[in-house]
């Protein structure tokens, strides 16, 4: 496919999935999320060799939330290797909301059951090495910059302030894993680097070229630097596929077919194995937190480009 095709297809595609925005409502229980505007819709697609086309909102600013635990789990893999982090981590999707407690109190052992629900990004943010909450955090951005090439990329800190006074629910798990000796370092340290990762701020630019990355096994591909280790991008891409769109993971496996991760702030990170990364940005939310425009566009793209993997 040509590159003015690409985009002329794409604009055509968020144009028709546009329509759908009003199905959803944005994350009004982070008050600075309940501020954007609904019906926005955008989104961009990295190919291998770096090109990037884009359409609608694709440069509008937007928080990674749980796109970022995707990141923070390389860097947690990348720093203790993964017998450390599977002991305190499961493998398995949950079937449950994102913020649920139920399994984490009632499955023993009381460990998380992925690092893509909020328990789960709670306990791999307390493995992150460094002095400091500071040191921490930069180990996440270090890598989230390689990846954009776009050394700006920062934490929105009305998101952060927002999240950390609203998050009764993540300090409950989070003391929950401290009491099952899960999470081992200071609780609000731990929870001030996990509000702070989520509120890292991007565009769907950004967001297709971390695509890209995964979906080239790790490697910026049009420059041959390996960022991420090639393992570590299979294990990210498998917990994508099971566990990236919440508990609407096998719905979307079988609708859409991309290993793909979302964020309540309404971006979607999508990486087509080999062949393109892709970012949407749509922050009208269905009830499970997805993207309700962004999924019916990763699901129209699928049909027309022929993306699914299974």
């Amino acid at each position: 496919m040509d590159i003015e095709s690409a985009s002329n297809q794409l604009a055509e595609k968020v144009q028709a999935a546009s329509e759908y925005t009003g199905q959803g409502k944005v994350a009004a229980y982070i008050p600075e999320l309940a501020k954007v505007d609904a019906r926005m819709l955008g989104a961009a697609v990295c190919m291998p060799d770096g090109t990037i086309v884009s359409a609608g909102d694709a440069d509008v600013p937007f928080t990674l939330q749980s796109i970022s635990k995707i990141f923070s789990l390389v860097v947690a893999l990348c720093q203790n290797g993964h017998k450390h982090v599977f002991e305190r981590v499961g493998k398995e999707p949950t079937g449950d909301p994102f913020n649920s407690i139920i399994k984490l109190e009632t499955i023993k052992p009381h460990k998380p059951l992925n690092p893509m629900i909020n328990a789960g990004a709670i306990a791999v943010a307390g493995m992150i090495q460094g002095n400091g909450v500071e040191e921490r955090l930069d180990a996440i951005l270090t890598l989230l910059r390689s990846v954009t090439g776009n050394p700006g990329l920062s934490v929105n800190e009305a998101v952060y302030r927002s999240e950390k006074r609203t998050a009764d629910r993540n300090r409950a798990l989070a003391w929950f894993l401290k009491d099952s000796g899960v999470l081992t370092t200071d609780v609000e340290e731990t929870l001030d680097l996990y509000f702070r990762h989520c509120a890292i701020e991007v565009t769907a630019k950004d967001v297709a070229r971390l695509g890209m990355v995964l979906a080239a096994d790790g490697l910026i591909p049009h420059t041959g630097e390996r960022i991420i280790p090639r393992e570590v991008a299979r294990i990210c891409k498998t917990f994508m596929v099971t566990c990236g769109m919440y508990n609407a993971s096998g719905e979307f496996a079988i609708d859409v077919g991309i290993p793909a991760k979302s964020g309540v702030a309404g971006g979607i990170m999508a990486a087509v194995p080999q062949r393109m990364g892709i970012g949407v940005f749509g922050p009208a939310l269905d009830e499970k937190g997805n993207s309700v425009a962004g999924v019916k566009l990763l699901e129209i793209l699928s049909q027309e480009w022929n993306l699914g993997i299974f």
